[in-house]
């Protein structure tokens, strides 16, 4: 090669969302370079004008930049980059490497249909004329005789015979270039040393490795990695759910653990499933951890792996990334003090989400408004007999707790003393509390509700449900 440097890419076209299976690709090629000491770069591939629009390519910036994957020097965007793909297709020309193919539309579908009949790549009649007509012509790379062998990083080696190949077109009859001389020209002046992607291109490798030695360029290594699959083990597509990096952020999922699970989709580090930070990725990750068959999206392990992540967050950080889930169940911002209490609570709420949206669901009891709307199940245990005489004297015991004295220890003691002393079971007083103070939603351990409620909140929903001001049938 021509640098020492490991230089790596992801270019995407912008026609859409970031596709998990495009950000895995990301991924790899982030964190082999960052392992090798290179660089990663952004490359969009804007060429296509009828199918690229400035929406997607924002939305592709947008799922690289939420899952915290930062590039090396400015974006470089295909179409601009037009002027060297034509010099390069000139000098292919001027060198004998390619040829004009002034074939017209209808003369072509008659020669591609007589190739397939007789299962040969397509040669043009004019491959071997020199003579210059006025008339529009096509710029045809001249494929050579004999084989073409790549060593992939991830395959393996592969060998293809040249005269399965099409002479391909450089230079369409207007003079823009195609992508597979866009992409070997501009991985070249990009100075790319390992080309990462998908292995729906590893035959374009063999075409563009031909490109590459017919310009007298260094051919890159390559890694084709394989594509990610659904859970029936058929190619990923919309029926199996969500396929954009943002829908995973709209439903809940954290950057850090959809990066590890993208990350382990298809690549391993022995028996190492988590991994919580970059740093740690970096000293181990490998080309040769990838593995060369498909990978099959397990949600389940989605979902445990994103809820370690969650687990092992920050309580401030976590509850930042939450907060829109979290407005959303308090369907409007959260001022000062609520925003307090949620985050006082968020230790208890850790545990049990997978998710950014079931941890809004499980704060869901710490946002209700006075007085709690409690009817049907959630209403059952305060139409219990005795219930409202246990919840009126717990209430007046509750009154006593001063200060500190209104923490999780104190609480749960209280409670165990009032069950003990009114020889009840702990569910005859617990369940109608519950009741009372979260109108059903989901909750941790009760003296964990009442401590993080506050006193006054927690006195305020108690004494509307003894007032009868609590339910509707």
């Amino acid at each position: 090669m021509t640098t020492a440097k490991v230089i790596t890419r992801f270019a995407p076209s912008p026609t859409g969302f970031l596709h998990i299976g495009g950000a895995r690709t990301a991924l790899f090629n982030y964190y082999f370079a960052k392992h090798m000491g290179g660089e990663f770069h952004l490359r969009i591939e804007d060429t296509d004008k009828a199918r690229s629009t400035d929406a997607a390519t924002q939305a592709i910036l947008d799922g690289l930049n939420w899952l915290g994957l930062s590039y090396d020097g400015e974006i470089v965007y295909q179409s601009k980059n037009a002027p060297a793909h034509i010099k390069a297709a000139e000098a292919l020309l001027e060198s004998g490497k390619a040829y004009r193919c002034y074939a017209t539309p209808e003369e072509l579908e008659s020669l591609r249909a007589e190739a397939r009949e007789y299962g040969t790549a397509f040669r043009s009649p004019y491959r071997d004329k020199t003579e210059a007509l006025e008339k529009p012509f096509t710029v045809r790379f001249r494929v050579p005789d004999g084989e073409t062998k790549i060593s992939d990083a991830v395959q393996g080696d592969i060998i293809w015979q040249n005269k399965e190949f099409d002479d391909l077109v450089l230079l369409r009859a207007d003079g823009t270039p195609t992508y597979m001389l866009a992409v070997v020209v501009d991985d070249h002046d990009m100075g790319i040393t390992h080309v990462v992607r998908g292995d729906d291109h590893l035959i374009n490798a063999g075409r563009q490795s031909l490109i590459y030695k017919a310009l007298d360029w260094d051919v890159p290594i390559w890694a084709h990695v394989p594509l990610i699959h659904g859970p029936d083990g058929k190619k990923l597509s919309k029926r199996h759910g969500a396929l954009g990096a943002e829908a995973y952020r709209d439903i809940g999922y954290v950057p850090g653990g959809l990066r590890n699970y993208l990350l382990k989709l298809g690549w391993a580090h022995g028996d190492q499933e988590l991994f919580f930070s970059d740093d740690e990725i970096v000293k181990v990750f490998t080309l040769g951890g990838i593995n060369s068959a498909p990978a099959r999206l397990d949600f389940d392990k989605m979902d445990h792996i994103n809820s370690q992540h969650i687990l092992r967050m920050n309580d401030a950080e976590l509850l930042d990334l939450a907060m829109t889930f979290i407005e959303e169940e308090n369907q409007g911002p959260l001022d000062d003090a609520l925003k307090a209490r949620v985050l006082a609570a968020i230790p208890t709420l850790k545990p049990r989400a997978k998710t950014l949206k079931e941890l809004a669901a499980q704060a869901k009891y710490l946002l209700l408004n006075r007085p709690l709307e409690i009817s049907g199940k959630a209403a059952k245990p305060l139409r219990k007999p005795d219930a409202m005489t246990h919840l009126s004297a717990l209430t007046n015991e509750l009154k006593s707790l001063e200060g500190t004295e209104w923490s999780e220890g104190s609480i749960q003691t209280l409670l165990q003393n009032y069950a003990t002393r009114h020889d009840i079971g702990f569910g005859k007083i617990g369940q109608p509390v519950r009741a009372a103070l979260t109108g059903g939603t989901p909750s941790p351990d009760l003296s964990w509700v009442l401590a993080l409620l506050g006193k006054q909140e927690t006195l305020g929903r108690l004494t509307d449900v003894i007032d009868g001001e609590f339910y509707k049938e």
